[in-house]
């Protein structure tokens, strides 16, 4: 059976992001999938990288990586353990969250900081195009509190496809092929009559659709990264080869 993970990274549990996470578990589970949840704010998940979470020496300086490292040889922490145990699991990877201060939750990189545990989930020889979660997907489900308009390439608010980037690169470090985000545009608690009411029709339809999303989840645009082969052996982008992002460019 297929499995999909739904991580939710919202803390209000009647919001739109959870309904929308919702939605997306029900369609999944429609299409047989296993749906299991990493619902962040929910679980208490700590998004601090610390060394209370390893057994390390109080004399010797803390490095996360060598730490995640060697617990991941040993005995990861048991909430990191659960985390890479799913990752491990699922086919599909659905993240919803809101847009805040122009970046996602700072909970949601606190579980990247966490979760994709260096020794478990990537090593300096299994990364980009040799990533250990490669086959498996990954879909941002995003919310923003600027329009559509606002959130465009020249929009006022920035080119929320860039502001994602930096999560999007993340995902395919431990080797996920990454879809387009879809997002949602305008979603705050300030508008008031017809604006109200406009909004919680367009989230009703966001909401029944979702079901044909999921439904066409593997036919689902990508985002294209450079191949590790487009880069020479100091690590820049050769010139023969294409940039995708203003990220990795060719010098102009």
């Amino acid at each position: 059976m297929p499995t999909t993970l739904i991580v939710l990274a919202h803390p209000e549990p009647r919001s739109f992001n959870a309904q929308w996470a919702q939605a997306s578990a029900a369609a999944s589970a429609a299409q047989g999938h296993d749906v299991i949840w990493s619902d962040l704010y929910a679980m208490g998940f700590d998004p601090a990288e610390h060394p209370r979470h390893y057994d390390t020496a109080a004399d010797v300086p803390f490095d996360p990586l060598k730490a995640q490292q060697n617990a991941a040889a040993t005995t990861l922490p048991h909430d990191i353990a659960a985390e890479v145990d799913k990752l491990r699991r699922a086919d599909r990877i659905i993240f919803h969250f809101p847009m805040w201060w122009f970046s996602p939750p700072a909970m949601l990189k606190g579980w990247c900081d966490r979760a994709l545990t260096h020794g478990a989930l990537h090593t300096t020889a299994t990364r980009f195009d040799t990533g250990l979660l490669k086959g498996k997907k990954a879909l941002l489900c995003v919310t923003t509190g600027s329009s559509a308009d606002e959130s465009a390439h020249n929009g006022k608010e920035g080119d929320v496809n860039l502001l994602l980037w930096p999560l999007a690169y993340t995902l395919r470090y431990v080797g996920l092929t990454v879809l387009q985000p879809v997002c949602v545009h305008g979603v705050h608690g300030y508008h008031r009559g017809d604006r109200a009411t406009a909004l919680a029709d367009r989230l009703g339809t966001v909401l029944a659709q979702q079901s044909k999303l999921i439904a066409d989840f593997d036919t689902l645009p990508e985002i294209a990264f450079n191949a590790d082969k487009d880069f020479d052996a100091q690590g820049r982008l050769m010139e023969n080869k294409p940039s995708h992002s203003p990220f990795i460019r060719h010098q102009p």
